[in-house]
């Protein structure tokens, strides 16, 4: 059983993002589109400016992000973060663990998502760092740009059909972590929940012995500008916080 004995509030994952800068095919700068299936995440812009651009069954729509902005999106929104200037967000997502075992789906072309095996290997990036891993990070970027482009057009035409198409194609590759990402769900998400049932019932009942645990915890980024799904990526590799994607 995955144990998450110290979880931030709510079991959040938690990362800080400086938005790739890197021209696109469409002549934007940004980051990876992406979906999650089972997960919401937020932005908390802590400088700089920028967007993200979203694509859900009801159409297109572009965020303006600044110092202060909160943007956050549901699972089966796809999202791209794109530079203005400068941007750096903070990320909290919902049900820390899941990401990293593997909830996210880039919007690769259909050729790609439709072999499990070739959506692996472009997903994955070959090290943690230096030049071979900026390479594979940008060519995975380009690739889910290169997907994401006519789910946005026909979006813009009135025709949600590749969007739908894309969700439930998503929705396959990621079947069988299903079992894994329910025990992480259980030790995380949940077990949090329930600990504040039981903590009602505590105070209820006029016995609050779990004050007596009473502790305070910090932390520091464990790795530094590691390259995420969006951008140059700062993680906290500890129990119930976010922890770095597969592969990266």
């Amino acid at each position: 059983m995955v144990s998450l004995p110290h979880p931030l509030p709510g079991a959040v994952g938690l990362s800080h993002l400086r938005a790739y800068d890197w021209e696109a095919a469409d002549g934007v700068c940004g980051g990876s589109p992406h979906l999650h299936l089972v997960c919401t995440e937020a932005y908390v812009v802590t400088g700089g400016r920028g967007a993200v651009q979203t694509l859900s069954p009801d159409g297109y729509r572009e965020i303006p992000l600044e110092a202060g902005s909160v943007a956050w999106f549901t699972p089966g929104t796809v999202h791209r973060m794109v530079q203005g200037g400068d941007l750096r967000i903070t990320v909290l997502m919902q049900n820390s663990g899941l990401p990293e075992a593997g909830d996210a789906v880039f919007t690769f072309p259909p050729d790609v998502l439709a072999d499990p095996e070739r959506y692996a290997a472009a997903a994955r990036l070959p090290a943690k760092s230096g030049p071979e891993a900026e390479a594979a990070a940008r060519k995975r970027r380009d690739l889910a740009v290169e997907g994401y482009l006519p789910l946005r057009d026909a979006l813009e035409a009135g025709d949600n059909g590749p969007y739908l198409e894309f969700q439930q194609t998503a929705a396959r590759l990621v079947r069988d972590k299903i079992p894994t990402w329910r025990e992480l769900w259980r030790a995380g998400a949940l077990a949090t929940a329930e600990r504040t049932g039981a903590q009602l019932d505590a105070l209820e009942s006029g016995r609050p012995d779990h004050l007596a645990g009473a502790r305070s915890y910090d932390s520091r980024p464990s790795r530094l500008g590691g390259y995420g799904m969006c951008g140059r990526r700062d993680e906290y590799e500890l129990p119930g916080t976010t922890l770095p994607y597969h592969g990266e």
